[in-house]
């Protein structure tokens, strides 16, 4: 199966959304930006809706698939919330088309502190992003 194609890590990166948030004017408008960013997702296949593909540690409902190429990894996700859906494209600019040793090596934490989010986020927020990191890095690991 092919997964569904997404602008996020090719066409807007990392960078630009880091560039992009230290320009928003507070908080709200992070927040807008997120919630925008999220609308760019296209919706997972509900045939990749799958238990085994849930992010566990996550309040809400978020499935994560990837494919490897090459050793290129690829990487397709949805949430049932909007924010959430927003915070993936966060997590998808910064591994998508990205080898393991790339997915190992990014400071994900330097990248978050940058975007001036996480005090911004609930502890249920922030520990369903850190989820769906770890379970990038695991599969990057494995």
């Amino acid at each position: 199966m092919t997964l569904p194609a997404h602008p996020f890590g090719t066409d807007i990166t990392s960078e630009a959304i880091v560039a992009q948030m230290q320009a928003a004017k507070g908080w709200e408008d992070r927040y807008r930006n997120v919630i925008q960013l999220g609308k760019k997702l296209p919706a997972l296949p509900e045939v990749l809706k799958q238990d085994q593909l849930k992010v566990s540690g996550c309040e809400s409902q978020v499935w994560l698939a990837h494919q490897q190429n090459e050793g290129v990894f690829h990487f397709a996700a949805d949430s049932d919330a909007r924010i959430v859906r927003g915070l993936i494209t966060l997590v998808l600019a910064a591994y998508e088309g990205k080898t393991a040793a790339e997915i190992r090596a990014f400071d994900i934490d330097g990248y978050f502190d940058s975007l001036g989010l996480m005090t911004h986020l609930s502890p249920s927020r922030g520990n369903g992003l850190k989820a769906i990191v770890e379970q990038i890095k695991s599969l990057a690991d494995a």
